[in-house]
């Protein structure tokens, strides 16, 4: 039961005719019982919520960033009339608006409404509950009660740098031969011969061909296709972390407050933190899956903390990134310390001839050492391995700033994580592993580049 407005209403207007009264015991006892005697009245007219029905239909997924339509039919199969409001409870960051809808459904009579959702977070989204709150003629009370209305909606990576994969498959083409400009070298697919002209290396002449033509001819070459890339996501602790500036308007949660604000430590023109590492990792991966389908190779996708979260292998090639999207989905940062010799054996387990290994994580200088590094050289033996890593936009404004010792010790402290970034750079390319460390938003096209050159030089 719940009591509206009007009864506060009329317990005001009780109130004068109290004070006017000549006998105010018997007038405050009159009112209450005639407020009383109304709203059990209007509790009995009311239409009861207990038997209504109710399905809900529309879309099940929908990416981050844009709105989907939820329908929610309502039937009532009581003997009255059910007239009121209902509420659609979703989790916060599911966006669900309106809050409440008004409803009013004869009996025997289904109505249908909509509640739009324009999701903030990635991952499942599941309605909690209704609430119905039936009002009686008089408007003075109201039955309520909630039904269990299941229903869940995926939300995908947005895949913003979607913008980029243009001008890379440009670039794919003309390593693919279909621009004039073929690529020549060790480990590559042979692919035609076409006559000599200056600034040919010598060492591409086909000497028999050369021969038989009575002319100079050359070897073209185009990148070998069919080759297998295994990106693995790191879920750890440090893929928790927020960078850059959310391209996607979002709501504060528990992470967004552990990090420091704009204005504290008089860093006033920092930029406020946006997207987790693992995010802005998804994304990059998402590009380099589609350019790598599109180039023919064979792609792997493997998120690991300590436990595998998530394995994805033998989609075709169309179905690719359908499939991967659907598998980020549902996948958050652990706030635990990554396990990198459970990540190694993994890899190993997973991938049995030599490939491209893609290792999306953070340039940690204690995770590193602790971790990653010290197994280096049991799977670079192997596979060709690639780190790609999102480096914080804030870390260089710190270090640029000046003026007062609170940000000369901010700039200090900067210069001194860039620098272990650096150290730890240098460190992976002397094990013959290809580091890219670019900053959120060019973390997708660097780690596309990354790819297209090593397939530019043979190596993939």
């Amino acid at each position: 039961m719940a009591l509206t407005g009007r009864v506060g209403l009329l317990a005001a207007l009780g109130a004068i005719v109290v004070f006017i009264a000549p006998a105010p015991g018997m007038a405050v006892l009159g009112i209450v019982l005639l407020l009383a005697f109304l709203v059990v009245i209007d509790l009995l007219l009311a239409g009861s919520v207990r038997p209504l029905r109710f399905r809900r239909e529309g879309e099940r997924l929908v990416r981050l960033g844009q709105s989907v339509t939820i329908g929610l039919i309502v039937e009532n199969p009581g003997s009255r009339r059910v007239r009121g409001v209902l509420r659609d409870a979703w989790p916060p960051s599911a966006g669900a608006t309106p809050r409440e809808l008004k409803v009013d459904v004869p009996r025997g009579e289904r109505r249908r409404l909509t509640v739009t959702l324009t999701p903030t977070r990635r991952g499942d989204r599941e309605a909690v509950s209704v609430t119905v709150r039936s009002l009686g003629p008089l408007g003075l009370a109201a039955r309520q009660g909630t039904h269990r209305v299941p229903w869940s909606v995926r939300v995908l990576p947005p895949f913003l740098s979607r913008k980029h994969l243009p001008a890379k498959l440009s670039k794919l083409r003309e390593l693919d031969g279909q621009h004039p400009a073929l690529v020549r070298g060790q480990g590559t697919e042979f692919d035609s011969l076409r006559e000599y002209v200056a600034g040919d290396d010598v060492r591409s002449i086909d000497w028999r061909a050369s021969a038989r033509r009575n002319d100079v001819v050359v070897r073209t070459w185009r990148p070998e296709r069919d080759r297998r890339v295994l990106i693995v996501l790191d879920t750890g602790r440090t893929s928790a972390g927020r960078v850059g500036t959310s391209p996607i308007p979002s709501m504060p949660d528990e992470q967004t407050a552990q990090h420091d604000t704009p204005g504290d430590r008089g860093g006033e023109n920092l930029p406020a933190p946006g997207w987790p590492r693992l995010d802005w990792s998804m994304d990059a991966a998402l590009l380099l899956a589609a350019l790598a389908a599109r180039a023919g190779d064979r792609v792997d996708f493997l998120a690991y903390d300590r436990a595998v979260r998530a394995w994805l292998s033998g989609a075709s090639r169309t179905e690719l990134l359908s499939a991967l999207v659907n598998t980020m989905a549902p996948i958050e940062a652990e706030l635990v310390e990554a396990d990198s010799p459970g990540m190694v054996a993994a890899v190993l387990a997973r991938a049995k001839r030599r490939c491209l290994v893609v290792l999306l994580t953070d340039l940690n200088a204690a995770a590193m050492n602790e971790g990653l590094l010290p197994l280096l050289p049991q799977l670079s033996s192997r596979h060709l391995v690639l780190v790609a890593a999102v480096a914080d936009p804030r870390v260089a404004a710190m270090a640029a700033g000046r003026g007062t010792p609170e940000l000369v010790y901010d700039a200090a402290a900067a210069e001194q994580l860039r620098g272990e970034r650096r150290c730890i750079t240098s460190r992976l390319r002397r094990h013959g592993v290809e580091v890219v460390d670019a900053l959120p938003e060019d973390l997708a096209p660097a780690l596309a580049d990354a790819y297209l050159a090593l397939k530019a030089s043979g190596r993939l």
